[in-house]
């Protein structure tokens, strides 16, 4: 490894480029490799143990690329596989709940704090051990949001529909009287206008891309491993399916057109 080596993150589909897109703007000049597992998604509906076997592929491939570290996008993944991902590889891995639950107990004046996610991530109960560990007084409220991913996915981030299913989901949560709202998915970004008008100023959303870039500096920078920013750096996309339907949907989710996307074979 070295300061010129690339930063390696997965997810199962495209979302996981919101992490890139903060990573980008953070860390102008990092180079990265992103592997979208969008023959296999969704995660988020898969048994725990399949999730983990998963995840040491996408691990295996961007290995294979020589990363210097290794973001777990995916919400679900992070849950399930993060810390056996961290036990055997020799580089850091860095998921997206611990980054977004500190950011959550940090921003939080009353301790009252809403997640969503998918049926997954929220199952697994991770979002509020991690945000229990940092503040254990804390009350936490969560929310499954699956209709949140179509929306995304379909460009439906705006106007009366994301609007009602958005209030429908959230209703519950601000009867909690919550103050923060972690956007436990790598979807929910795009929905984060909405959001915000449904819950309101006074909650604070917490994007988990924004936060975890904020790790990957921290991390990186410790090491003495942080590429410099004058530098032009190389981005890389990797897909197990269909490329050309990585590279359409994939320009919202990285607000920028992809080039050099790549089809490879689990």
């Amino acid at each position: 490894m070295t300061e010129h080596s690339a930063i390696g993150i997965f997810d199962s589909g495209v979302w996981g480029l919101t992490v890139v897109r903060r990573i980008m703007e953070r860390l102008p000049g990092e180079r990265t490799v992103y592997l979208g597992d969008t023959a296999r998604v969704p995660y988020g509906t898969k048994s725990p143990d399949t999730v983990v076997r998963y995840a040491r592929a996408c691990a295996d491939i961007l290995l294979d690329h020589g990363i210097k570290l290794m973001v777990v996008a995916c919400n679900t993944a992070s849950a399930f596989a993060i810390h056996v991902l961290q036990q055997e590889l020799e580089i850091p891995v860095l998921g997206v709940i611990e980054p977004g639950a500190e950011v959550a107990v940090h921003k939080s004046r009353s301790g009252r704090i809403g997640v969503i996610g998918t049926a997954g991530t929220i199952r697994s109960g991770q979002y509020v051990e991690a945000i229990r560990n940092l503040e254990p007084k804390a009350q936490v409220f969560t929310k499954p949001c699956p209709l949140f991913v179509p929306l995304a996915e379909e460009g439906w981030t705006a106007g009366d529909v994301p609007r009602q299913v958005a209030e429908s989901y959230l209703k519950e949560l601000m009867e909690e009287q919550i103050d923060a709202l972690v956007l436990g998915c790598t979807h929910y970004p795009l929905l984060k206008r909405v959001i915000g008008e449904v819950v309101g100023p006074d909650v604070a959303l917490v994007d988990s891309a924004e936060a975890t870039a904020a790790i990957v500096e921290q991390v990186l920078g410790g090491l003495g491993l942080l590429a410099p920013a004058e530098i032009k750096p190389e981005h890389r996309y990797l897909v197990s399916d269909d490329p050309d339907s990585f590279e359409r949907i994939g320009r919202a989710f990285l607000g920028r057109p992809l080039s050099n996307v790549e089809w490879v074979d689990f």
